[in-house]
């Protein structure tokens, strides 16, 4: 019988403080084998592989299968007849505010055997409106720049039994109580649609307190509440222009007694060591203005100020969804090197999120100036070009008093790290009057558990897959921003919309992109449009509105969608139903109901196509129009589908017909009889196809046929923009030629997705060149080196390649099905799904594959493999052979796959003489 996995609440990884009342629970079976899963990076297939060797028509050997499961909620227990273990209904009494439950799950299996009880799991209610008793205070004088310190000493009368503090902020905080830290937690409360959803968080600070007297202490920094933001010059304040603090400690003695401490007036303010912190420009740090015993009890505080009352509207207080951003990763310097003015260069190997941690001597006053970039220039020093106004500076003015110990190091040595600001880079340079320095960079994400695993024989797609990975790792920062190191950083509906399979494979990103949907909910305009970005910051300009834009307002539908399948999480459909009709509806009142998406005239269409000029990457090859009308269908199936899970019949019959309706539009406008697509580009021929808006098979045959047409005439080079790069290799398959799509994604020159690799990358560009083939940096005013979205191909990479992807929500049933290719020998993928890992893993030699795969309790898998009959497997190892031969083993392979001289007569399709885009 296999162990259970303590129960899960809703989709948190901690369960203090949530906000849930009747959270709903997970748990797993947990191998009696003792096998945790794949390690990062790990190397090709053994040859020890466990499981039966049944053979591609064998039956697959019957696994544990659960019947029932009995839940235990403090003295209360529920037994439910199910075999269901992920996110089942709470059966007791809601939670109260503030309540704690202790959970504990046993299940019985098909054969009548009842496993132990699990290892017990606490649940803890945060607070609603009602519960708060505190005050947002503000600074007396609030002054630009330096953070500002907020402090109160208390009395605590008796022995403490627990003690929990709330806590947000206008702007970015750290709290303190008796001189420690609280939490590990960084940039909280995070970045949400203020005005609407602001996060509280709720830390257990029992063992911080103490009898007798306490002290508590906050510093807060402007981050995205009043702090540059965005790309538009002197955009600041988007949300107010005053710092704020907002707390409540709850204190709970060993007598029954209740002690509430809320901020309020009587709390007092100043400023301190940190001058300057900006999530763009940096933070500045003198410790020469440090203010020794500043939030412990004793310290006199009769020359600080009083602080003054604040505003904030108490039902926008939200409890977190997802993760909190925290360190995870510490990377060593890789090499050093000195520019000609003496300044160090520290290369760290990698480009990363993250800060700096230095250790430090030198004399009282000195300053050291710490710099990031991406990337060097020509001559070694940095390339701040691609940072354009963001100037990603920090500085740290060393105390320099011999002998004082230093925070956390030996005398005379002084340790820092900023708190309030976040950098992208790979370089720092250092420069100042110090005399001795080490650092180390400090990765800082959302901390989200991984859940997804790639590699292969071919170690350039290996790295990219790795590259894929830090991608989403440094853009993942509390919100999915689209980059992490100019002035930017914005939460880009349609970079998200695109990569949310390959996001949700790799981590469990649940709760974060629920966190996320509400708030493009709360965004949406009274006539539904989402705003290209979220949360929103409306910009002076052409973003000071937002338009209905496809491709990113669609996000609405296709990234609720994309969690449902991936997560098993129904849920999130209801919660966001109303934001999804809202969008669908509201554009069929602007264009009406079986009309092409042809307004506005502005669209970003399949943006940064290779062929779109530097200045004008919207003015791509494919028609923007013929994209945002693809778009449009599929939004609109999707969301008939939405309704159906729902149960909502009418609603799904309407919008059925409604995308049959446009779908016919796209039809007559942009499709002729023969399957020839206007624009005759890639994208324009994988959305046709992927979307399904083609007439029958025989017009899909010709479209898939003159697709593979453009791709071998363009060398097998990548010709597509955002929207188009996450389908042509999907849309490839589709039409039978997943050969062209392994060449293509294998090509090495510019534009490929392996040519940044070869050029050193270790994140994905923004640009297909970025970084042009003499090193030199693109000079184009978009020039990221951190920009996840072209890693969407890493999906196709999963299921093509890996041969594993979701056959019904939450994987409760597997597709496995590796397509080799390419002239791979192996590769190996892992997922841990809802239900457990899931793992494929193949080789081929000898004119036979091998595949082995891993199914986890509570799921079968249907097993198809090239020239076999499917089968379905249940849960354990198993083993499939069959005969196999890759064609990129001959040597003629390569050379037919070059394009014929002539090709088919063009066929004009209509409006092909007169493109969209001129409208732009």
């Amino acid at each position: 019988m296999d162990e259970l996995s303590p129960v899960r609440f809703e989709h948190h990884r901690e369960a203090l403080g949530i906000g849930e009342a009747a959270p709903r629970l997970s748990w797993q079976a947990l191998p009696s084998e003792d096998f945790a899963g794949p390690a990062e990076g790990f190397a090709g297939p053994a040859d020890d592989f466990a499981g039966p060797s049944a053979g591609c028509s064998g039956a697959a050997k019957p696994g544990w299968r659960q019947a029932a499961y009995e839940l235990a909620i403090g003295d209360e227990v529920f037994r439910v007849a199910s075999p269901d273990s992920v996110l089942v209904p709470w059966p007791a009494t809601p939670l109260a505010p503030r309540q704690a439950r202790t959970v504990r799950v046993r299940v019985t299996g098909e054969d009548g055997r009842v496993s132990d009880w699990s290892d017990p799991a606490v649940v803890e209610r945060g607070l609603d409106a009602g519960c708060w008793q505190a005050s947002l205070i503000e600074p007396s004088r609030d002054e630009r720049g330096p953070a500002a310190l907020f402090r109160h000493s208390f009395t605590v009368p008796g022995g403490i039994a627990s003690a929990r503090l709330y806590a947000t902020a206008h702007g970015i905080y750290v709290a303190e109580i008796n001189g420690r830290r609280v939490g590990d937690d960084a940039l909280a409360p995070g970045w949400t649609s203020y005005h609407h959803r602001l996060r509280y968080q709720a830390y257990d600070v029992t063992d911080l307190l103490r009898a007798g007297a306490n002290a508590i202490g906050f510093t807060a920094a402007d981050g995205w509440w009043r702090g540059r933001l965005g790309f538009v010059p002197g955009a600041r304040d988007t949300y107010g222009t005053s710092l704020g603090v907002l707390a409540q400690l709850e204190i709970t003695g060993t007598d029954g007694s209740r002690t509430v401490l809320g901020s309020d007036g009587s709390w007092r303010c100043a400023t301190g060591p940190v001058r300057a912190a900006d999530l763009y420009d940096g933070e500045h740090y003198d410790a020469t203005r440090e203010v020794p015993g500043w939030s412990q009890p004793g310290f006199d505080d009769s020359g600080w100020s009083l602080v003054r009352s604040g505003s904030v509207d108490l039902s926008t207080l939200v409890a977190p969804d997802g993760p909190a951003v925290r360190a995870t990763e510490g990377l060593a310097v890789r090499s050093t090197t000195v520019t000609p003015a003496g300044s160090a260069v520290l290369d760290f190997g990698q480009n990363l999120v993250g800060r700096l941690r230095i250790r430090v001597r030198g004399r009282r006053g000195a300053t050291v100036t710490i710099r990031h970039a991406e990337v060097l220039d020509a001559d070694g020093g940095l390339a701040i070009g691609p940072l354009r106004t963001a100037k990603a500076t920090d500085r740290y003015t060393l105390r320099g008093s011999a002998g004082d110990g230093g925070a956390g190091g030996a005398p005379g040595v002084e340790e820092w790290e900023p708190e309030f600001t976040i950098h992208g880079f790979r370089y720092a340079e250092v420069s100042g009057g110090y005399d001795e320095l080490t650092a180390v960079a400090v990765v800082y994400h959302s901390d989200m558990a991984r859940t997804g695993w790639f590699s292969c024989s071919d170690e350039l797609l290996t790295r990219l897959h790795g590259n894929v990975v830090w991608g989403m790792r440094g853009n993942f920062t509390d919100v999915p921003t689209d980059c992490p190191q100019r002035d930017e950083r914005l939460g880009w509906t349609g970079d998200l919309q695109v990569f949310a399979p390959t996001a949700a494979y790799l981590y469990d990103c649940a709760g974060f992109l629920t966190s996320w949907l509400g708030d493009l909910a709360a965004d949406q305009t009274a006539e539904g449009t989402v705003p290209l970005f979220v949360p929103r910051v409306d910009f002076p300009g052409p973003f000071k509105e937002p338009a209905p834009t496809a491709g990113w307002s669609d996000a609405a539908v296709i990234v609720p969608w994309v969690a449902y399948q991936r997560f098993g999480d129904a849920g999130v459909l209801r919660r966001q139903y109303d934001s999804m009709r809202a969008w669908v509806d509201g554009l069929t009142d602007l264009l009406g109901p079986g009309t092409l998406f042809d307004r506005p005239a502005m669209q970003l269409g399949d943006w940064l196509d290779p062929a779109a000029p530097p200045d004008k990457p919207w003015a791509a090859t494919t028609d923007p129009h013929l994209v945002a009308t693809a778009y449009r269908v599929h939004t609109a199936e999707l969301l008939a589908r939405i309704a159906a899970v729902l149960g909502e019949d009418s609603d799904a019959a309407r919008y059925a017909e409604l995308a049959e309706g446009v779908r016919q539009a796209f039809r007559d406008a942009y499709v002729t009889p023969r399957g020839r697509v206007v624009s005759d580009s890639q994208t324009a021929y994988a959305l046709a196809l992927r979307f399904g808006l083609l007439r029958d098979a025989e017009q899909r045959s010709l479209a898939g046929e003159r697709l593979v047409s453009l791709v071998r005439a363009a060398g097998h080079h990548v010709a597509t923009g955002f929207l188009g790069t996450p389908l042509i290799c999907d849309a490839l398959t589709d039409a039978g030629a997943v050969d062209d799509a392994y060449l293509l994604l294998r090509q090495t020159e510019c534009p490929s997705w392996l040519y940044p690799v070869t050029m050193g990358a270790t994140t994905i560009w923004e640009r297909w060149d970025s970084l042009l083939p003499d090193g030199t940096v693109n000079p184009g005013a978009m020039t990221s080196f951190n920009h996840y979205a072209l890693g969407a191909v890493a999906d196709w990479m999963h299921r093509v390649i890996g041969g594993l992807a979701p056959a019904e929500p939450g994987y409760r049933r597997l597709r496995v099905e590796p397509r080799p290719g390419g002239g791979l020998t192996w590769a190996r993928t892992a997922h841990q799904t809802p239900y457990g890992l899931a793992e494929v893993s193949w080789r081929r030699a000898d004119g036979r594959l091998t595949v082995d795969i891993t199914v986890p309790a509570g799921t079968t898998a249907d097993v198809v493999l090239p020239g076999a009959s499917p089968v379905t497997a249940g849960p354990g190892r198993h083993e499939f052979r069959c005969a196999y031969r890759d064609v990129a083993d001959d040597p003629e392979w390569r050379l037919s796959r070059i394009p014929p001289e002539s090709d088919a007569p063009h066929e004009a399709a209509p409006h092909e003489a007169a493109p969209h885009q001129g409208e732009q």
